[in-house]
């Protein structure tokens, strides 16, 4: 790993925070790290309110959304809501019908099938609505770049709302709205929501035509968290409140459909992480491995009983899912490496029999592996279709972008996306597109980086440290873990590999008298050389809490040592 300190911020602005907070001088620095240099600034940060969330009418369109929607209502026209088959997509089309059906019956969901119509708005999914005299879909998480399947609706009297979050193509669909806040001409004061995001924003306004506080709003907040952590998207202004309100209610009063999860896991306190590894992936797998409906049906359902059954299905769809990913991970790692005269600046894998359900998740595990821009093709009915994801520093939208004439449809953000070709497309598509990262991408960043915020000593390192690092939480991008160094340590001499495989290590660090304190380093057993015969190391960690017979104990999580 490339071991980056960061810049020590100017001390004047450290002083201040210290005089104004009244906190130690490396609290202040990793608050004038995040941005944060005054005293209003920091009561936002440890204590985000409802109030600080932007009037949803900022948003380009939201009048004319709320006005058609206020209009169906009236009409007593039919609504269907659809959305994308991932966590985002589903939450987001959770979120919006649960909150209409309070008030209103004629609503229906719609999630296209992965595997039959793909990603986003499709053909069949407006034939539905159709059929079923349906005359205005709210389209979450989707629909921005859907201009041909919107005309379509249109041709056949059926209104399109857009709620999207994905970065539109030089032109908008024929739609009554188009919500989205990477619109060029959209003025929204915060451009990072989730698709789940945007829909609440959506539900927000509609809530307060009618005098609703958004107080009134908070239950539906677990919905928006999940997404935000799944969706990886920046955990700082709006979506830090968002986030913030939806753990608490995820961990105090979850809708039942979380409830049914979480039981089955049996956690006491949820972090955000635990939402993106625990929960995320469970209402993945619906989507996955059978229908993404059925976690629409899970996250909607009232009953207890109705819900369990439900929750006990994703699991084996969840259990499923791990295997097929663990199988076809090895194998495209086995292609790699049998490869090696192709290798250059990326990873590009191909077989046609590889579950479509998983990919995305394999290409993330070749990218830990090799921490090149990746992408993992199977065959889709007549054509390819990949999953891209990306190194940290390296745009790969762009680079697909770069490669258009080689592709017939793709989509996504800068560290992920999606895309299908034809199959006489992928030699010359593997070929440009190895060569549009390779003239564009700095070399530097194919070397995994962890970036240090503070060099600490141990003797910095109590449970009141801990204690305010727990309200920098919830943690993610744009505002991570803080990240410390610490130099000439060593091992009281009990350090040894632990795990399947020895695989991790786990070791008992002292500096110069002081300590010990405990450390686990994940997937860091082959560094245990490093800490024999009480060898001098650094390391990079962050702090942690280890629980064992009832007992809390600090200790350090190791990222990296040398």
């Amino acid at each position: 790993m490339r071991w980056t300190l960061k810049p020590t911020p100017a001390s004047e602005d450290i002083r201040h925070l210290v005089n104004e907070l009244k906190v130690e001088p490396l609290i202040a620095q990793l608050l004038v790290q995040r941005g944060i240099t005054t005293y209003d600034e920091a009561k936002k940060f440890f204590r985000p309110e409802l109030s600080h969330l932007y009037d949803p009418f900022l948003m380009k369109d939201m009048d004319k959304a709320v006005e058609r929607i206020e209009l169906a209502i009236h009409n007593k026209e039919n609504i269907l809501v659809y959305g994308d088959y991932d966590v985002d997509g589903t939450t987001s089309v959770a979120l919006m019908a649960s909150y209409l059906l309070e008030t209103y019956p004629n609503v229906a969901t719609y999630i296209p099938d992965r595997y039959t119509e793909g990603y986003g708005v499709s053909l069949k999914g407006i034939d539905y609505a159709e059929d079923n005299d349906i005359s205005l879909i709210i389209a979450l998480d989707c629909g921005v770049k859907a201009l041909d399947q919107i005309q379509y609706a249109k041709e056949k009297g059926i209104d399109f709302i857009v709620c999207d979050h994905h970065r539109p193509g030089t032109q908008l669909p024929n739609a009554i709205a188009v919500l989205d806040p990477k619109r060029d001409d959209c003025s929204y004061p915060y451009k990072e929501l989730c698709g789940c995001g945007v829909g609440f924003k959506l539900v927000q306004a509609l809530a307060s035509k009618k005098g609703v506080e958004v107080e009134e709003l908070v239950p539906y907040l677990d919905l928006v968290a999940t997404a935000i952590g799944a969706d990886i998207v920046p955990i700082n202004g709006e979506n830090r409140v968002l986030a913030y309100y939806g753990l608490q209610v995820i961990n105090s009063n979850p809708r039942i459909g979380f409830k049914a999860i979480i039981d089955q896991i049996k956690k006491k306190t949820l972090t955000i992480t635990d939402v993106v590894f625990i929960i995320a992936p469970r209402i993945n797998a619906a989507g996955r491995i059978k229908h993404g409906q059925h976690a629409v049906n899970l996250l909607m359902e009232g009953d207890l009983d109705t819900a369990q059954t439900f929750a006990s299905e994703i699991e084996v769809y969840n259990t499923d899912r791990r295997s097929l990913d663990q199988e076809i991970t090895e194998e495209a790692l086995e292609q790699i490496k049998n490869n090696k005269e192709e290798e250059g600046f990326t990873s590009v894998v191909y077989n046609e029999n590889w579950h479509k359900g998983v990919i995305g998740i394999v290409a993330s595990r070749l990218t830990e592996t090799y921490y090149r821009p990746t992408l993992v093709f199977t065959k889709s009915g007549e054509k390819l279709a990949a999953s891209a994801r990306s190194v940290k520093g390296f745009d790969i939208y762009d680079a697909l972008e770069r490669c258009s004439e080689h592709i017939e449809q793709f989509g996504g953000h800068k560290y992920a996306a999606g895309l299908t070709l034809l199959e006489t497309q992928y030699s010359d598509f593997k070929k440009k597109f190895e060569a549009v990262v390779g003239a564009s991408i700095d070399t530097k960043l194919l070397t995994p980086e962890v970036n240090i915020d503070a060099q600490i000593g141990l003797d910095q390192i109590n449970q009141k440290l801990m204690r305010i690092l727990k309200q920098f939480a919830p943690f993610g991008p744009g505002n991570m873990t803080p990240i410390f160094m610490a130099e000439k340590l060593q091992d009281t001499g009990y350090g040894k590999g632990v795990g399947e495989g020895e695989k991790h290590l786990k070791l008992s660090a002292v500096q110069k008298g002081i300590g010990p304190i405990g450390a686990i380093g994940f997937n860091l057993g082959d560094k245990i050389g490093l800490i024999k015969n009480k060898n001098s190391f650094d390391a990079v960690f962050s702090l942690d809490e280890n629980e064992w017979n009832g007992t809390v104990n600090l200790q350090l999580r190791l990222r990296d040592i040398r």
